[in-house]
């Protein structure tokens, strides 16, 4: 790790969901194991729908049986129950290769990154960093 990865994370702001940009996932994967923050890391080049999508996030990021598989069962996962398990120590997100198709449009692409907006905002009352990094395929 170089030691620009090393503060990658502290250049950033604890709370925001962003564009990849110029950063690479594996150097947010070692910023986060570096700063002992949780990585979840979605590839979405291959999917096609809205279900589609939350199914993969689902599996990626190892959510709890009862997932509902919708935006609200979504923002319930990413916050509530892992706010009562224990102290968290951040999350990095990675939402790669965000498809553009006609069933998952510009309207749920925004509704889907709202939803990690409303994450980040909670985590941000609770004190604790949430960052959320996308691409588009």
């Amino acid at each position: 790790m170089t030691a620009d990865t090393a503060h990658l994370l502290s250049n950033l702001p604890p709370q925001v969901v962003q564009s990849i940009r110029a950063f690479r996932v594996p150097d947010l994967q070692a910023a986060a194991q570096a700063s002992g923050q949780h990585f979840l890391y979605a590839n979405l080049a291959h999917i096609e729908t809205k279900a589609e999508a939350l199914e993969l996030i689902g599996q990626a990021f190892h959510l709890p049986a009862y997932f509902g598989k919708n935006f609200d069962a979504l923002y319930d996962c990413l916050t509530t129950p892992l706010a009562r398990a224990c102290q968290q120590p951040g999350f990095v997100v990675v939402l790669d290769q965000l498809p553009v198709t006609a069933k998952f449009d510009k309207t749920v692409r925004e509704q889907l990154l709202d939803c990690f907006q409303d994450a980040a905002d909670f985590w941000a009352e609770q004190g604790v960093a949430f960052r959320c990094f996308y691409s588009y395929l």
